[in-house]
């Protein structure tokens, strides 16, 4: 796919050391991939592996060891964000003493979009990710996917182009994940962002990617790159009965599974 379209993030060569106690860890080593203009990309391995590493460096967050990454053939610089990417963080983020509506319209007021056009725009955002009747709740008594949602489309008003997602869903029960999964696939089918999601659930990858991209047990290199070839648009519950959903689950999980062996050898 990211061959036979416009080619969105190039990452090249990228490597990140860290110094822990006086000694130099290499988190990630050598890992080049290209994204497509709307494409879904997935980033699976095991915890440690550096996927996070990869996607902080591609949002301008850490400064890359080695190599280069490239937004629409341009160079990224590190500490200067790009309004055209958006970040979902693993954890909610919301500021407990503002309402759902207000967080969601954040972004808004620091860009000095006016009340009237905030308002329509965070409602079209409520309305999408089903939390009619909590605009004006604050984030301690909503549920964690409810608060998830709103942390979803606080970035997603900004209208990225880009969407960088790192585990957004993993501190949720299984239930609240495949909705979430169902609420992002909805609106990545409808606006088709270049999207970049980290993930360790084999499951998660197929519900939601176009491709994923393995990597290996730290320090992280890209292992092997799998299509998913499963049809669009996709039901996230009734997609996991299909014979192809299995096929693909058996496949790679063998190979996912020789690196969670290799992250737990001493």
């Amino acid at each position: 796919m990211a061959a036979a379209a416009e080619t969105r993030i190039e990452v090249r060569e990228l490597g990140k050391s860290f110094r822990l106690n006086g000694n130099l860890l290499e988190a990630v080593k050598g890992v080049s991939f290209d994204i497509a203009k709307g494409e879904f990309v997935a980033l699976l391995g095991p915890s440690g592996s550096g996927k996070s590493t990869v996607l902080n460096m591609i949002a301008t967050l850490l400064k890359p060891t080695a190599g280069n990454i490239l937004i629409d053939g341009v160079p990224t610089v590190p500490n200067k964000a790009s309004r055209q990417v958006g970040y979902v963080f693993q954890k909610d983020t919301l500021f407990p003493w503002r309402t759902i509506a207000d967080n969601i319209g954040y972004g808004l007021e620091l860009a000095g979009i006016g009340k009237a056009e905030r308002a329509e725009r965070v409602h079209a955002c409520i309305e999408q990710a089903g939390l009619q009747g909590f605009a004006e709740a604050y984030p301690s008594s909503l549920s964690g996917g409810m608060r998830q949602r709103a942390a979803l489309m606080r970035t997603l008003i900004m209208e990225p182009q880009i969407l960088l997602m790192d585990e957004p869903f993993g501190a949720l029960d299984t239930h609240t994940k495949i909705d979430m999964h169902e609420v992002l696939l909805k609106i990545w089918e409808r606006e088709k962002q270049t999207v970049l999601f980290v993930t360790h659930d084999l499951s998660e990858a197929l519900t939601l990617a176009d491709r994923i991209i393995m990597f290996s047990a730290r320090p992280g290199r890209i292992k092997e790159m799998f299509e998913v070839d499963l049809p669009r648009p996709r039901d996230a519950v009734t997609l996991r009965e299909t014979p192809r959903y299995a096929e693909l689950f058996t496949h790679i999980w063998h190979s996912l599974g020789e690196e969670f062996i290799k992250d737990r050898t001493p």
